[in-house]
């Protein structure tokens, strides 16, 4: 089953919090000291908020699914529609250790298809790229346009 995600940056966890979980009429599955997840069932989202990032709105969408299976299936029709992909494999982020890779919209929205392999106590267990929000990377380059634009070491 895939479950659309949803993570948005705020100014006020608390309030956020309250008016999310009057919206969606439970309380968060997981409350940190800077974020939340919601793991809602009808329709079923994982939404999650949190106070990392610059500004307020939207940081990212994405797919999460159950198993390596439906991650390896959602990663094979991007890799055959020549998306911009960008591998993370194993990797930690939003309390969470994670299989996952992303795609950009023409519009430059991050989109991040992941399979939740654990918990864990902290929002990253490794210090996140500069100029990183929350998890989404660096706008990925088509596969295409890597082989004319990168070099060792360059990022595209």
């Amino acid at each position: 089953m895939k479950r659309f995600h949803v993570h948005l940056h705020v100014q006020n966890l608390q309030k956020n919090i309250g008016f999310y979980s009057a919206l969606f009429h439970q309380p968060p599955t997981r409350t940190e000291a800077d974020y939340a997840k919601w793991m809602l069932e009808d329709p079923p989202v994982n939404f999650a908020i949190s106070t990392r990032g610059e500004g307020i709105g939207l940081d990212h969408l994405g797919f999460q699914v159950d198993s390596a299976d439906e991650l390896t299936a959602l990663k094979a029709q991007a890799q055959q529609a020549d998306l911009a992909l960008l591998d993370e494999g194993e990797t930690t982020c939003c309390y969470a250790r994670s299989d996952k890779h992303w795609i950009t919209d023409p519009q430059g929205v991050a989109w991040e298809q992941f399979h939740t392999l654990d918990n864990i106590p902290v929002f990253r267990e490794t210090a996140p790229t500069a100029g990183a929000a929350c998890c989404a990377p660096a706008t990925p380059t088509p596969p295409a346009a890597q082989a004319a634009c990168c070099n060792p070491g360059s990022r595209c």
